[in-house]
């Protein structure tokens, strides 16, 4: 029934403001107009006054509409890139800003729409009287657009389940499930019906809230189950403990330091929750009632029994797979280290001879660095993802979690078509506001109405289209990180692992087997493989005419933080001088002075690792004179020099430019004071631009190898420089000089500096290096989990040897 308007002043809107007031009650979306002509008794102006007062409102309720849509796809967005966000400052304000919008724009969205769907009067100056109504199909668009936005936003929140002791649980997002209820609240009125709106159409106002509801409820009981879980939430209480019973059963130690028949320790991957525990005092908190025979018989899935495993699904098992399990069950341990236990006390001998036969095994340096980096992915998703929640031991949540994902898509290709079929159909609804107005005046009355339409539905259409796409792809790459990632292959392998003695059908294995290969490294949230690189020598950019062979050499020098990837030369190094590393607790670490005490040509270099002198000195002074050799000795393809010699220059001059990029920006992850790191390298590097800016004469970058290196030893030689400088100076004439050229040089500095990031990565800084791990990695935390693994927990003559981790 219209809405009577009586006559009487009192119920009458009473001026312009009082129109508009009325006029707010209209629903979304935009502008054009089409307009019959206008009765012959109410003027044009009237006319004009309505459309203008309705087009500015569709105008306002669109754009809140279109907000709503950049809403979603921020988050789906964000959601892509992992949950890095919240270690950002620019996406997490984002982020914090769309969720703090988010809930008024819906609540003057829906409001506006659900009023509208009844029709109203409109009074424009008591001539001109307009019955107006918005159609069914809009009002339902606008409420399952909204809907869309908080799934989007549901897919994307963090549900992180740890021990009270790690201290970085993240609850469900209980303030979507309240907004859920208040939208449910204000799109009441709209699926009670109305005059334009079809019971059948509530399907489809109602399926999204069952969806948001059905969401929450498993973020809900997954968390509440994995916080209670062995394998989960107090998995470093039980690991603490069962290394414990470990130590005390290992006995006399069989095997020497570099036998390379080490058999794999019985490092627990899976199973936990199979089994009965019982609680201990700390530190050891929870250890399995009964032996260690016993418990390798039963369910609990160890690296022992993994790879023991050598013929499953009747063909050798992929190393690939067993190297992932040995990455899950280091990342365990690694969570005991988070958590504030003292590894030195947990990490058994035969675990560190097994990592260090793995590890470090020669030539096998891409595969030590990509089971860390596994390890570390690991590590990421338990601490920023809502993927681990769901792997309480049962496949329940995570069968659950796949069957609503298919049933968001589902329900986003039914809307579609459903609003396309409906568009058609119905032509007349096109419009989002039509209105029958008549004139007050007129003799005829109503039965002069003439008929005016507002805005159309294509503009509630495009931003409904574009949030369905933004859920379908929140939803399928949901799907696809429970099938494809890691956390599964870990999970199937360690279920067939338990059930290899079962004759299995000749199909399982081959559809299993096809699933534990399944890669999809470009999806899932992996380390980069790569490494910052930055130069304290800046030197003037060339224009592109002057772009001579010297000088294209000297561009690496132009850049400030390049990311590149990890060449296999800097990893080959690294695994070297680590292999060359006896010793626990940084006992074989120093600040590369081993490297140089291996010859009589090295020693007279040993001044430039003075221990009187921070770190942070050390890597510049060696940075520099690195970069001063670098352009003497400029790379050309096909030159005839030994690929050793390439190999030697890659690894020592990316090792240079990304320890002065950890001086420059992440200096908490070095021994000296952050401050102190900070000052220093300013200081340095305003001194070595005034140097190389006060030099006259021909510019650097334009001159010949030899020449440009003489040049920079003049120039930061000079005595009115930083001490800084003077030393870089020395130390590259002192290389120059070497008796055995090039190669003796770049052979030095490829130990120095393998030898020094060894050095560095030792820490008990856990919060900054997982913080390197949310940015999506950093070299020296990764390695800073190889060297742990390894026994190496500190620094050589580090007082914290003895103390306990600090906690994040």
């Amino acid at each position: 029934m219209p809405l009577q308007i009586s006559k009487n002043n009192q119920t009458r809107p009473s001026g312009r403001h009082r129109r508009r007031s009325r006029l707010r009650l209209i629903a979304p979306t935009t502008s054009r107009a089409i307009m019959a002509d206008a009765s012959e008794e109410c003027t044009e102006q009237n006319v004009k006054e309505l459309s203008e007062n309705i087009i500015g409102q569709l105008w306002r309720v669109e754009a809140m509409l279109l907000l709503n849509t950049i809403f979603a796809g921020v988050i789906v967005g964000i959601g892509a890139y992992g949950h890095r966000y919240r270690h950002y400052g620019f996406t997490r304000y984002l982020m914090l800003g769309v969720t703090t919008l988010f809930l008024p724009v819906i609540s003057y969205v829906i409001s506006a729409s659900g009023s509208v769907d009844h029709p109203f009067h409109v009074l424009i100056h008591e001539e001109l009287i307009a019955n107006c109504w918005a159609p069914g199909l809009h009002t339902s668009m606008v409420i399952t657009s909204t809907c869309l936005v908080l799934i989007c936003a549901i897919n994307t929140s963090p549900v992180v389940a740890t021990d009270d002791r790690e201290d970085r649980s993240v609850r469900p997002p209980f303030e979507l499930l309240v907004q859920g209820i208040w939208i449910l609240y204000l799109a009441i009125p709209s699926i009670g019906g109305g005059r334009s709106f079809e019971f059948a159409r509530a399907y489809f106002i109602i399926t999204p809230f069952a969806l948001i509801y059905a969401k929450m409820a498993l973020k809900c009981y997954a968390f509440l189950k994995a916080r209670k879980s062995f394998a989960l939430g107090r998995n470093p209480r039980l690991i603490v403990g069962y290394m414990q019973q470990l130590l005390r059963e290992e006995g006399d130690d069989q095997h020497g330091e570099e036998d390379v028949n080490v058999p794999p320790p019985p490092l627990v991957v899976t199973g936990e929750d199979k089994r009965q525990v019982e609680k201990q005092p700390e530190p050891h908190g929870y250890m399995f009632r009964n032996n260690m025979k016993a418990l390798q018989d039963g369910n609990l899935v160890t690296i022992e029994r993994v790879w023991q495993l050598d013929t499953m699904f009747l063909m050798p098992m992929p190393q690939r797979l067993k190297d992932i399990c040995l990455s899950f069950a280091l990342f365990k341990l690694l969570r005991c280290r988070f958590a504030r236990y003292k590894l030195a006390n947990v990490i058994t001998k035969e675990t560190i001879k097994f990592v260090r036969r793995v590890m470090l095994k020669d030539g096998e340096h891409e595969r030590a660095f990509r089971m860390i980096a596994d390890e570390l992915s690991f590590l990421h998703d338990y601490y920023d993802s809502p993927l681990p929640v769901l792997y309480p031991g049962s496949w329940f949540t995570t069968t659950l979690s796949m069957v609503i994902s298919l049933l968001s898509i589902c329900y986003c290709i039914l809307y579609v078509l459903d609003v396309i079929k409906e568009a058609r159909i119905f032509p007349q609804e096109r419009a989002i506001i039509s209105c029958m107005y008549f004139c007050s005046m007129s003799k005829l009355g109503r039965r002069n109405q003439r008929a005016i339409r507002f805005g159309r539905l294509h503009f509630d259409l495009v931003p409904g289209l574009l949030l369905t796409v933004f859920v379908v792809v929140a939803e399928a790459r949901d799907i696809a990180s429970h099938i494809c990632s890691s956390w599964t292959k870990v999970i199937l392998t360690c279920r067939c692992v338990r059930r290899a003695s079962l004759k299995l059908p000749p199909v399982v294995p081959k559809w299993v087997g096809w699933l534990l290969r399944c890669r999809c490294d470009w999806l899932l949230r992996h380390w980069n493989d790569k490494m910052r690189q930055s130069s304290l020598l800046v030197f003037q950019r060339m224009q592109f005419h002057q772009l001579v062979l010297p000088g294209c050499l000297l561009r690496l020098l132009d850049r400030k933080s390049n990311n590149v990837k990890v060449p296999s030369e800097v990893k080959a190094c690294i695994i070297n001088a680590l292999r060359s590393t006896s010793g626990s607790n940084g006992a074989g670490l120093s600040k590369g002075m081993t490297t140089l005490r291996q010859s009589q040509i090295g020693r007279s270099l040993l001044w430039a690792c003075n221990n009187s002198k921070g770190t942070s000195d050390t890597i510049l002074v060696w940075h520099i004179a690195t970069a001063i050799l670098e352009v003497r000795h400029p790379h050309h393809q096909g030159d005839g020099r030994p690929s050793s010699v390439s190999d030697m220059k890659s690894a020592a001059t990316h090792l240079s430019r990304y320890c002065a990029y950890l001086v420059e920006f992440c200096p908490e992850l070095l021994p000296d004071d952050d401050a102190w790191s900070k000052h220093l390298y300013k200081k340095v590097k305003k001194d070595a631009k005034r140097a190389l800016a006060t030099g006259g004469g021909t510019p650097v970058s334009s001159m010949t190898p030899e020449a440009a290196y003489q040049k920079l030893v003049e120039l930061l030689g000079a005595t009115q420089n930083h001490e800084v400088l003077k030393d870089a100076a020395k130390l590259a004439k002192q290389l120059r000089e070497l008796a055995g050229g090039e190669e003796m040089e770049w052979e030095l500095l490829a130990g120095f500096w393998s030898e020094l990031i060894l050095y560095l990565a030792p820490s008990d800084n856990l919060k900054g290096h997982l913080q390197a791990v949310d940015r999506g990695g950093e070299l020296i935390t990764l390695l800073w989990a190889l060297i742990t693994h390894i026994g190496i927990i500190d620094r050589p003559g580090d007082t914290a040897a003895s103390a306990p981790a600090i906690g994040v």
